[in-house]
């Protein structure tokens, strides 16, 4: 095998390490449920919205993008060179693939969410914040769902 397909190789394998990381980051949404809290008693209570503001969920940081990063990098790294140089180029690839990997899954899986600000009818006021995937706005009566193991979502 060549050691450009070794690199192509490489590149890919990463590739579809990174689309499986981002399909298995946990979901912040209001709309998904764990598979735990399915079929459990959740408390419901109401509210009014008073205010939404727009932020970033930071995304996983898993030792599975630095280690498919590493590899790559590598593999990239062992095809330069010769001799003792190729294994210094080989530990450089593997470190700045590593560190680049990592990198990529946090960014991959970040997503957009909202800080939704709600007056509960009991008076007290309380913040959530949750994945973007619904429109919410001031003055929006709403649902505060909250599981038995403190997971709390704001829902229409």
């Amino acid at each position: 095998m060549s050691t450009g397909t070794r690199i192509i190789k490489a590149i890919l394998l990463t590739l579809l390490s990174a689309l499986v990381i981002a399909g298995c980051a946990p979901s912040r949404s209001g709309r998904v449920y764990t598979r735990d809290e399915a079929r459990q008693v959740q408390t419901v209570e109401t509210g009014t919205i008073e205010s939404v503001k727009e932020v970033l969920i930071e995304g996983t940081k898993t030792p599975i993008g630095a280690a498919a990063g590493g590899i790559a990098g590598g593999v990239a790294g062992h095809s330069v060179g010769g001799g003792s140089g190729k294994a210094v180029a080989t530990v450089i690839g593997a470190l700045a693939g590593a560190a680049a990997g990592a990198v990529a899954e946090e960014g991959i899986t970040r997503k957009p969410g909202l800080e939704i600000v709600v007056k509960k009818d009991n008076g007290r006021t309380i913040v959530v914040v949750q994945e973007a995937d619904m429109d919410l706005a001031p003055g929006d009566r709403v649902r505060i769902i909250s599981s038995s193991e403190g997971n709390t979502r704001v829902s229409k």
